[in-house]
């Protein structure tokens, strides 16, 4: 029977993850280690997970308000308060089924067919085929490590159109770790006020900035929060990717019309997952926010030791500030990110992700997590060592 006449086009058009194939490549080896997969070591706390437990043995099994916990979106309006100097009404405030989930749902509240959307690259493997999916046009803008991977405002200039309607400020940035500092976002903004454009603005990797800088959210800038709609969630801070918590924050007239999405496709989120979210934030304010900040402060041991391994066996590596990535270049090589990370695998059992899997400008480059134990991290890098040498 031939499908192809019964499917979706535009479906047909994405290519799978690139993320996705190696994860599957090294669960087929058994002594691989894996180093693709963005996700935190850590076990959700105690806490969270007590927190889930109690809300279904209390039989809190039914669905919650589409918008999530009136209990939970408070307390993330003063979250964003507390860490990042936002506003936001709860009832600005949506649920979401993971950040992804917000992501897809927000561009479909926003695109027209053929409108554009602007992607500074490299980036985060779902932006574009959501877009896509969601009718518009992904265009990228290639960002090199030269200036931190930073969106600069000659860039953006360059790539606006009558058409471009959307604009995506992903930092601190998957997979290069870099980050935007406030002075920087200033100087795009009168850009992006300039040609009214709206802000998609993923801020799941907030919490994970080094260095003694705090975030700097778009949204806090004058004159921005009216055209931003902000993401994040609790997957990569809080440890709780499996829980797959996120939320929307946005102007009202955006919020409404994502929370109609999101009434259609998914209803609510899961009501254990945004119990054990809501006591992360209940526990967060009385500690400061001591999980976060445990795992913040071994993430960066780890991004120091890793750092100064891949520049002493002579990779050109930018240092991230920011999420839990390297994407060192492996030009030097003679390999691109594909062949490299083919190659690796099959001589040494360990998983790293090209470059090309997150923009045609990473294809030089490799993305490694060290989201993993130190020891896992040390096994590998000791491999990959032995594999330069040959």
């Amino acid at each position: 029977m031939d499908y192809e006449k019964y499917l979706s086009k535009r479906t047909m058009s994405i290519k799978p993850s690139g993320i996705r194939k190696f994860f599957d490549v090294a669960a087929a080896m058994p002594n691989c280690i894996s180093l693709g997969v963005g996700e935190p070591n850590f076990v959700t706390p105690d806490y969270a997970r007590q927190a889930a437990v109690d809300s279904i043995m209390r039989g809190e099994t039914k669905y919650t308000s589409n918008s999530g916990l009136i209990e939970l979106r408070q307390a993330i309006s003063k979250y964003l308060e507390q860490r990042f100097d936002l506003s936001y009404e709860p009832a600005d405030i949506i649920i979401t089924v993971g950040v992804s989930e917000a992501i897809d749902n927000t561009l479909r509240a926003v695109l027209n067919f053929g409108d554009e959307v602007l992607i500074p690259e490299p980036c985060f493997v779902s932006y574009a085929p959501c877009v896509t999916l969601a009718g518009g046009e992904p265009v990228s803008i290639p960002c090199i490590a030269d200036n931190g991977f930073i969106l600069t405002k000659e860039a953006l200039e360059k790539y606006i159109t009558p058409k471009t309607k959307l604009l995506f400020i992903p930092f601190p940035t998957n997979p290069t770790g870099g980050i935007m500092t406030g002075e920087q976002l200033e100087e795009i903004v009168p850009t992006i006020i300039k040609n009214d454009l709206l802000v998609l603005s993923d801020e799941v990797y907030a919490e994970l900035t080094y260095g003694g800088r705090k975030h700097v959210s778009i949204a806090s800038i004058n004159g921005m929060k009216e055209r931003t709609i902000l993401l994040n969630g609790f997957s990569k801070a809080f440890a709780m990717t499996g829980w797959r918590i996120g939320f929307a924050a946005a102007p009202r007239a955006i919020a409404q019309q994502i929370l109609k999405i999101h009434q259609f496709a998914i209803m609510c989120a899961p009501t254990a997952g945004q119990y054990a979210a809501l006591s992360c934030l209940e526990q967060g304010f009385k500690d400061g926010f001591a999980s976060v900040e445990m795992m913040k402060a071994e993430y960066d041991r780890k991004r120091k030791f890793l750092y100064d391994s891949l520049i002493s066996m002579g990779l050109d590596c930018f240092e991230p500030l920011g999420a839990f990535y390297m994407f060192p270049s492996v030009e030097s090589t003679g390999m691109d990110g594909e062949v490299f990370a083919n190659t690796f695998i099959k001589s040494h059992e360990v998983a790293v992700v090209p470059g090309g899997a997150f923009g045609e400008c990473g294809k030089n480059h490799i993305r490694i997590s060290y989201a993993y134990s130190m020891e896992k991290l040390e096994k590998a890098l000791e491999r990959m060592r032995d594999f330069l040498k040959k």
